[in-house]
């Protein structure tokens, strides 16, 4: 369709604003100059309000966000709550909240459901990590960032207001806090997102975009727009830009963070640096659309040039305080990640939570800050409380799972060197001895290795080379050869860590859709399609909703499809939500599957021969089977809240499976859950279960409940549709469910934690029972003790400390054992210490013994001397090479030569196939052939 949009509004005739099109990029834009001829944005204008604030007072973050607020309530906007930073809570296609109109997709955006107010203003923290690594050095590049908008969702019957009034308050909130209207312009402009699309405005200033205004009012299909009958305002204020704007300080973070920054310089000792090289950076950084490395050197050599520098020397400058910026600009990320409860892992949000946690603890090593990331943190609670007072309630855990993640980071840290040293030796192998970005990505994902550690190991590995070279060529009386260096150079593993790998990483996890997040039983059968008379069928009622205690009913059959039959009716509960399938009968026939499709309900029977289309029928559910259900389903609940509650707030459901017998739930959480913990949740989930809560059910609003309950509800996952139904347990427990629910906690029964293992990094599984399930589970618990004491032949009481005596006594047996194999050593030393010959300059022993590989390895120590070569082999198929500290020839590379194996240059073990004494001869032709090219 042809699009025409008259962007004229009313202001700019009130106001006499003209059109004109900028000399140096194209664009049309309006201004009240008629002198003007560029559009006023960078590159096309600089930052003329650096050292030169254009506003009439200089604010502050918490004074801005309120200035805000304040202005669009006075305007007729009701103010909403913020959302979380984290997405997933409510849609499942991206992970993070990364502007407001995300805040009402896709039900208020698609028309399913009406906004909770209309028209309304909100002030929502948003994360974008596309631009992560160029955060702390452009001087305006934020990962976490307050978006502030005001909404207008216009209807035929229900229309608020649209461009004129749009293009209004814009201005008036910027003339208000004393922008000169004369410096505004506003460029036409064309938004697309998300599968929508629509015309917009981009407002400048000062050579700084400070808001865009979106009229969203189509949707792309393909290469073509077609209407919607939704037309939104969806506008988006940089509160953080503004308050730069309104200091004039050389960059954003100087402007939002100062106090910290400060705090920050001190520790790391960097003293103050001359303010014009920062306006400069900041000024040419404007000018620039930075995207790359590339852009970014090119960045630091105009600044150099204009100060009449050396870039190194510049860089040299402003590199501790870049990092520092980024620092505080990462915690604050943070904060709003771990307050909303995101759990660091190597997945979905939790892998870019560790992300932007891990690159905060490697800038803060490079700066040398001793303060740890706890601490900083802290200092943003602190600034951020007065607007995000609920921040400060997961204080606790926020410092429990920094904490976690920095000892993880050490000892990550600590295990590195080791892997890149066997990824070093494996490239040696190959004619393209290379460390790639592929490895390098492979290595942060897998292992969690930051580039920058990968780089320095690789540097000091490779002068450790040369050095090895000089000190053995010192040894042997030879001339250093700088033919032989630059030889050694060449053959040297290679690695170039882009300046933007952590972009390219945060953008690979953003684009996996997380709608794997919550992880139930739900069946992914494919279900054949019904029709009826050419049309579908239409949807089951769900008598079980009405109803969850009655266990027979009537129903006619719509259709009959395959081994499926099909009712207007059902009382059986299909596959769904985390919870098995009901069993039963139809007219007497066997149930033995249920499922769901499109609210239809598929009844798979075990003879589908005497069902007719019009039968009426009789069917009736194993009613035990259901109560199995019912009571896992609701220990389920019972157990998150108990669990949240022991635990902490962070705690999300990504999976369950209600089974009869069992349950499970996949819970978050930052570390193994101990023991003691797994003994408090079972006692709090029991105490719900003896305090016979009555369990409520009610429909409702998605608007509604989401603002009655908050976006908990959701814990089984993303449910679609404009009305929830809400399963509650009055002051314990609420969440949007489908399933089958007991009437009263008491209903429940024992609950009892039968085991927790960790299924994945940062995701807890706790498998229980209920009833009398939880009855059969401790009685089989009690056999096992029972069984294990009467092994010993002792009471049960004494079992502990009769095992934990047998296992010392094991210990020291084992003990006696390994001294016994050292003498054992020793004496084959005596044995064998005659059996060397003299190869080259070498004593070399090459002998098989009857030996384990513990006794081998005891017996080459006690038969190794500082100029001697030790190969044992035994007679189960393996060989183990050990060299004295005097020779150069190296013990892996040696056993590439006679067996299978690998190790390290003084030692290397592995398994033999050859006949003895053809291995020994290639043993002793190999060390008597050595050369340089066998030595470190």
């Amino acid at each position: 369709m042809e699009i025409n949009h008259d962007y004229n509004v009313q202001l700019f005739k009130d106001l006499g604003f003209v059109r004109k099109q900028c000399t140096e990029c194209g664009q049309h834009f309006w201004t009240l100059d008629e002198e003007r001829t560029t559009c006023g944005d960078s590159p096309c204008d600089q930052y003329s309000f650096i050292g030169n604030p254009i506003t009439s007072k200089p604010y502050t973050y918490n004074e801005m966000l309120n200035e805000y607020r304040e202005f669009l309530h006075s305007e007729g906007h009701t103010p909403i709550k913020r959302s979380p930073v984290v997405a997933k809570r409510w849609r499942d296609d991206i992970l993070l909240t990364i502007a407001t109109i995300a805040v009402f997709q896709p039900w208020v955006t698609s028309g399913l459901v009406k906004p909770v107010e209309n028209p309304l203003t909100i002030a929502q923290p948003c994360i974008r990590l596309n631009d992560i690594d160029n955060v702390g050095r452009t001087g305006r590049h934020l990962t976490c960032f307050t978006m502030g908008a005001h909404h207008a969702f216009n209807t035929a019957d229900d229309f608020k207001y649209w461009t004129d009034r749009t293009v209004e308050l814009c201005y008036k909130f910027m003339t208000k806090i004393g922008i000169d209207g004369k410096s505004i312009t506003f460029i036409e402009s064309w938004w697309e997102g998300g599968g929508n699309a629509g015309p917009c405005y981009e407002v400048i200033t000062h050579g700084v975009e400070l808001a865009t205004l979106v009229f969203m009012q189509f949707k792309k299909v393909g290469d073509t727009y077609e209407e919607i009958p939704l037309k939104i305002v969806d506008t988006g204020y940089g509160i953080e830009r503004f308050v730069w704007a309104s200091q004039g300080t050389s960059n954003t973070y100087e402007a939002i963070f100062s106090n910290i920054i400060n705090i920050l310089k001190k520790n790391a000792g960097i003293g103050e640096i001359n303010k014009k090289i920062l306006d400069e950076s900041a000024k040419l950084a404007g000018l620039m659309d930075i995207e790359n490395v590339g852009d970014l050197r090119v960045l630091r050599q105009q600044v150099a040039e204009k100060m009449n520098m050396d870039v190194n020397e510049l860089d040299k400058i402003l590199s501790p305080l870049e990092y520092i910026y980024a620092i505080t600009d990462h915690t604050r990320c943070l904060t709003f990640m771990l307050g909303d409860g995101i759990v660091p892992s190597n997945v979905k949000d939790g892998y870019l939570a560790r992300l932007v946690l891990r690159k905060t603890l490697r800038y803060m090593e490079k700066v040398g800050i001793t303060m740890s990331i706890t601490d900083i943190v802290d200092l943003q609670l602190e600034e951020l409380k007065e607007n995000y007072p609920e921040l400060m309630n997961m204080k606790k855990y926020i410092h429990d799972v920094l904490e976690s993640e920095e000892r993880k980071y050490a000892q990550t840290v600590n295990k590195g060197r080791g892997m890149v040293q066997r990824m070093v030796q494996s490239g040696k192998k190959s004619e393209v001895a290379e460390i790639t970005l592929d490895d390098l990505i492979n290595l942060y994902d897998s292992k969690g290795l930051p580039p920058e550690l990968v780089q320095d190991i690789i540097l000091e590995i490779n002068e450790n080379e040369i050095n090895n070279y000089k000190r053995i060529a010192e040894r042997k009386g030879e001339a250093i050869s700088e033919d032989k260096i630059a030889e050694i150079k060449n053959g040297q593993i290679k690695i170039n860590v882009p300046d933007n790998f952590y972009t390219i990483v945060a953008e690979k996890h953003e684009a996996e859709k997380s709608e794997v997040q919550n992880e139930n039983i739900d069946s992914k059968k494919e279900l054949p399609v019904v029709n009826v008379n050419g049309k579908s069928v239409e949807a089951t009622e769900f008598l079980f909703h009405k109803n969850s205690k009655q266990t027979d009913f009537k129903a006619k059959v719509l259709a009959v499809v395959e081994d499926y039959v099909i009712l207007d009716k059902t009382l059986f509960y299909a596959e769904g939500g985390g919870q098995k399938y009901d069993i039963g009968t139809l007219s007497g026939i066997d149930v033995v599957d249920v499922q769901k499709q499109n609210n239809v309900v598929y009844h798979k029977v075990s003879d589908v021969k005497g069902f007719k289309v019009g039968d009426m029928v009789y069917g009736k559910i194993n009613w035990e089977n259901r109560m199995k259900l019912m009571r896992n389903h609701t220990a389920t609940h019972i157990i998150n809240a108990a669990a949240t509650k022991v635990l902490g707030k962070h705690i999300w459901q990504t999976g369950s499976n209600v089974d009869t017998e069992k349950g499970r739930l996949d819970i978050t959480h930052f570390e193994r859950i101990t023991r003691d913990e797994i003994k408090e949740i079972e006692k709090v989930a029991n105490e719900i279960v003896l305090k016979a809560i009555p369990i409520t059910c009610e429909f409702l609003e998605r608007n509604e409940a989401e603002q009655r309950y908050g976006f908990s509800i959701y814990q089984g996952g993303v449910v679609p549709g404009d009305t929830l139904r809400i399963i509650s347990i009055p002051d314990i427990d609420t969440e949007a469910c489908g399933g089958t629910h007991c009437e009263n906690t008491l209903e429940v029964g024992y609950i009892k934690i039968l085991k927790t293992e960790r299924i994945q990094d940062g995701v807890e599984r706790l498998e229980y029972s209920s009833g009398n399930n939880s009855v059969g589970e401790i009685a089989t618990i009690e056999d096992l003790v029972l069984d294990s004491a009467s092994v010993f032949g002792v009471p049960m009481e004494q079992l502990p400390k009769t095992a934990e005596r047998f296992f010392e006594e094991w210990k020291e047996q084992r003990k006696k054992i390994e001294e016994l194999q050292k003498r054992v050593g020793e004496l084959v030393k005596y044995e064998l210490g005659n059996n060397f010959v003299k190869v080259a300059k070498f004593d070399v022993l090459v002998e098989k013994i009857d030996a384990d590989t513990k006794e081998l390895m005891n017996t080459a120590d006690n038969l190794v001397k500082d100029d001697s070569i030790v190969v044992l082999l035994n007679n189960n198929g393996n060989i183990l090479l050990k060299r004295g500290d005097n020779v150069e020839i190296s013990m892996k590379t040696l056993i590439r030569q006679v067996a299978k194996g690998g190790g390290k240059d003084n030692l290397a073990q592995g398994k033999y196939t050859d006949e003895f004494e053809e291995i020994k001869s290639k043993v002793i032709e190999f060390i008597g052939n050595s050369s340089i090219d066998y030595v470190i």
